[in-house]
C-alpha cells in the first residue's frame, strides 16, 4: 500500500466518525496557530504565489479581457489575508 492510499483510507475512516463541525474546528485551530507564527510578509508572499498559480491554470494569461493580472491577484490576496490576521 502506498502512503497516498494509506492516507486516503485513514481520511475515509476518520470522516465516518467525525462531523463537519469537527473539521471546521481543527481547521480554525490550525489557522490560528499558523497566524501566530507568521508575519504580514508571509501572507503576502503566499497570496502572490496563489495568484500566480491560478493565473497559470488559465489558457490565456492576458488581462486584455478585464481579468485581474496575476501580480494584482497576489497582492490583493496577501493584503486581504494580512487584514484578516490583523483583525483576529
Amino acid at each position: 500500500m502506498t502512503v497516498e492510499e494509506a492516507g486516503r483510507k485513514g481520511g475515509e475512516a476518520t470522516s465516518k466518525t467525525h462531523d463537519r463541525e469537527f473539521y471546521e474546528e481543527i481547521g480554525q485551530k490550525g489557522g490560528e496557530a499558523t497566524s501566530k507564527n507568521h508575519d504580514r510578509e508571509f501572507y503576502e508572499e503566499i497570496g502572490q504565489k496563489g495568484g500566480e498559480a491560478r493565473a497559470n491554470q488559465r489558457d490565456d494569461n492576458s488581462d486584455s479581457d478585464g481579468k485581474m493580472s496575476k501580480a494584482e491577484a497576489g497582492r490583493k490576496g496577501g493584503e486581504a489575508r494580512a487584514r484578516q490576521r490583523d483583525n483576529d
